[in-house]
């Protein structure tokens, strides 16, 4: 499953959990999702910091467990507290939203075909 803010990959892909908020609220469903016991496929944050300004964010999720991967709730945990730290000082950059949106879809469909190659 996908959980989203960006319509683009809402319209594209199927399994998405959409939600209009902003990337903070993204992670915390995530960090919910992963309490409830479901596995952390991609991670939440990107890879640049540049792209940690985006208003948008996409992560994947498996399937649910019968227990918490604590591995997964620390990275998440994690994530969050560095998201924070990081947009204390700046704003989400909105003015190139749409790029952004595009470049999330990108990082979402690389992380996807990277995890079917290991499927």
């Amino acid at each position: 499953m996908i959980i989203t803010n960006n319509p683009i990959v809402a319209e594209k892909h199927d399994h998405v959990l959409f939600l209009d908020g902003s990337v903070e609220e993204i992670l915390i469903k995530v960090r919910d999702l992963v309490h409830e016991g479901y596995e952390l496929i991609s991670h939440p944050l990107p890879a640049s910091l540049r792209m940690m300004f985006s208003p948008f964010r996409s992560i994947i999720i498996g399937r649910k467990l019968e227990s918490m991967n604590f591995l997964d709730a620390e990275i998440i945990e994690d994530s969050i507290i560095k998201f924070k730290n990081h947009m204390d000082f700046r704003k989400a950059d909105t003015v190139n939203g749409d790029d952004y949106k595009k470049l999330d879809q990108l990082l979402l469909e690389s992380a996807i075909k990277e995890q079917m190659a290991t499927w």
